[in-house]
């Protein structure tokens, strides 16, 4: 499979996240964050361990819950927080700042080069997204932006300790060890911070549902299967099409209208996606050294 490929499939996971949004803020009960965190991680893990029937070894649990925490429990926690207490665009806005935190991680933790021009990318990005999501009427909540930046900087550490601790099993099974983990340690979380959760009715059981297998189960097993092929530092700069696939669903399903500045942003996202992959690109490996013709005596 080429890289190119690669990139298209991973692409998927963060256009199918782009609507956490609309389906947090229109189908979920609101104020509870972790509780909702959560129900999406943990039925989902724990059904895939189930279905898969591999454990993880002893002596990985702890990097596990580790990656769990990161990945999940700390990631979807602030998550859903910003998502409720900020307008959809300062959230995506303030996760945006991702990729600049995995680029800078790879280089401390994992000795990768970091490019100037892939800075310049994830810079684009971000000014890309505040120009597709942000307005001038969007109110600045400062525990919901704390969360935002959290969150951002949970996601960027716990993918590249995924990428340097990644198990010799498949990224499913990959998925469910940590989704299993970080459900776990949401759960005393829910119950001790959080008021008891309300009766959910049918449409808060469809988002779960939606959010649980496609928003999780599936989209970081293609994630994390990227993660090793890619590595960090690519798959951040294509966090960017969740923002943009936020935009269009509100488009296509609520009939929000694009402005030009939306256009603008949009276009602005697609360019510093393709910067940041042709910056990040591998080298092309060098032909080996052809021996000298021996010389007749």
């Amino acid at each position: 499979m080429t890289r190119q490929t690669d990139l298209a499939l991973t692409a998927l996971a963060p256009a199918i996240w782009g609507s956490t949004y609309i389906v947090t803020t229109e189908l979920l009960p609101p104020d509870h964050p972790l509780g909702m965190a959560m129900l999406r991680a943990l039925p989902a893990g724990l059904l895939l361990i189930l279905l898969l029937r591999q454990m993880p070894p002893r002596r990985w649990l702890g990097r596990i819950f580790l990656l769990g925490a990161l990945n999940f429990t700390l990631f979807w926690g602030f998550l859903f927080l910003a998502a409720y207490r900020l307008p959809g665009g300062v959230a995506a806005t303030l996760g945006a700042v991702q990729p600049l935190f995995v680029l800078f991680l790879s280089r401390a933790l994992l000795g990768s080069a970091t490019p100037p021009v892939a800075i310049l990318a994830a810079l684009a990005g971000i000014g890309g997204v505040g120009l597709l999501v942000l307005s001038p009427e969007a109110q600045l909540d400062p525990v919901g932006i704390a969360a935002g930046l959290g969150g951002a900087a949970s996601m960027a550490l716990g993918m590249v300790l995924s990428r340097r601790w990644t198990p010799p099993v498949s990224a499913l099974t990959f998925t469910a060890w940590q989704l299993a983990a970080g459900g776990l340690l949401l759960l005393p979380l829910a119950l001790w911070l959080e008021p008891p959760l309300p009766a959910l009715d049918r449409g808060a059981l469809i988002g779960l549902l939606w959010l649980g297998l496609a928003g999780a189960v599936l989209t970081y097993a293609i994630w994390f299967r990227g993660l090793a092929r890619l590595g960090p530092a690519s798959l951040s700069v294509l966090g960017f099409v969740s923002p943009l696939s936020a935009v269009l669903l509100g488009w296509a399903i609520a009939g929000q209208t694009l402005s030009p500045q939306q256009i603008i942003g949009a276009a602005t996202v697609l360019g510093s996606v393709w910067l940041g992959q042709w910056a990040l690109r591998p080298a092309p490996a060098r032909p080996a050294p052809q021996p000298a013709p021996l010389r007749a005596a």
